[in-house]
């Protein structure tokens, strides 16, 4: 079930509070990355395993700005062009930081960083079979997303627009109809440029958004880092609300029926 009596959201057995996952990328400094963090309410924080320093001992690291007592550190193979480097990543992620969770990658082009979908399902099948919990970064395909949920993923990660693109939701039918045949969480991974893009995914029934690039390179980081947060919130509120049908015409906000003089 999606829907728990609290609304929480629960993966792998796991349970958050917030749906909005962030990442690590691209910020300014490090401060500004963990003040976005702390103002978007999110409790999940993706880091990409290739780019950091694991190591922590000679010089600065972004893991010496995160909590990983209140964060749930999520780390993904972002960066992984075959699935072998993809499996390889993860295997290090495990090493070093303890967790069995990935968000798993695996990028088909350079350009336009559209994930290689063989290569990712070759990974998940793997990194499954060894005990990982793989929630992959997959595209806006009903049909692969099953397949990943079928071989034993416990979320599917569609993206909404490409990496960074800040396009927001291009294929809201696509992303509807994943949400409606999937039976793991949905979660929109990629694409989203503001607030509205979040809220938008979020009423199209998806379980959460993970957002970057479209809050460390905001003109205002702090503050859409907040607004993500309840740009989410909202959206989620609203699909368990149920919106109104359109209609090609006006209807009357005040019925006039029984009304003296009609």
């Amino acid at each position: 079930m999606k829907k728990q009596g609290n609304d929480n959201l629960v993966i792998a057995g796991r349970t958050f509070k917030s749906r909005l996952f962030i990442g690590t990328g691209k910020y300014s400094t490090f401060q500004q990355m963990k003040e976005a963090i702390e103002l978007s309410g999110a409790e999940v924080v993706t880091v990409a395993v290739r780019r950091v320093n694991l190591d922590r001992k000679n010089e600065e690291s972004l893991l010496d700005y995160i909590d990983t007592k209140k964060y749930f550190l999520l780390p993904n193979t972002a960066g992984c062009y075959t699935w072998e480097e993809a499996v390889r990543t993860a295997r290090l992620s495990r090493e070093i930081l303890g967790t069995n969770w990935v968000k798993l990658e695996v990028i088909g082009n350079e350009k336009t960083l559209m994930p290689d979908t063989m290569g990712l399902l070759k990974a998940a099948e793997v990194l499954i079979k060894e005990g990982f919990v793989v929630l992959p970064y997959t595209s806006d395909d009903h049909v692969l997303a099953k397949k990943l949920e079928e071989i034993g993923c416990p979320a599917v990660m569609p993206l909404g627009a490409p990496i960074g693109s800040g396009l927001g939701i291009r294929n809201p039918y696509n992303i509807k109809i994943i949400v409606e045949m999937s039976r793991v969480p949905v979660i929109v991974d990629a694409g989203v440029g503001t607030a509205s893009d979040a809220s938008i995914a979020m009423e199209l029934g998806c379980d959460a958004v993970l957002i970057n690039t479209a809050i460390a390179l905001a003109r205002e980081p702090l503050l859409m880092a907040e607004a993500m947060k309840y740009a989410v919130e909202a959206g989620r509120k609203a699909f368990l609300a149920g919106r109104i049908p359109k209609k090609l015409y006006a209807s009357a906000s005040s019925p006039i029926d029984g009304v003296i003089g009609t």
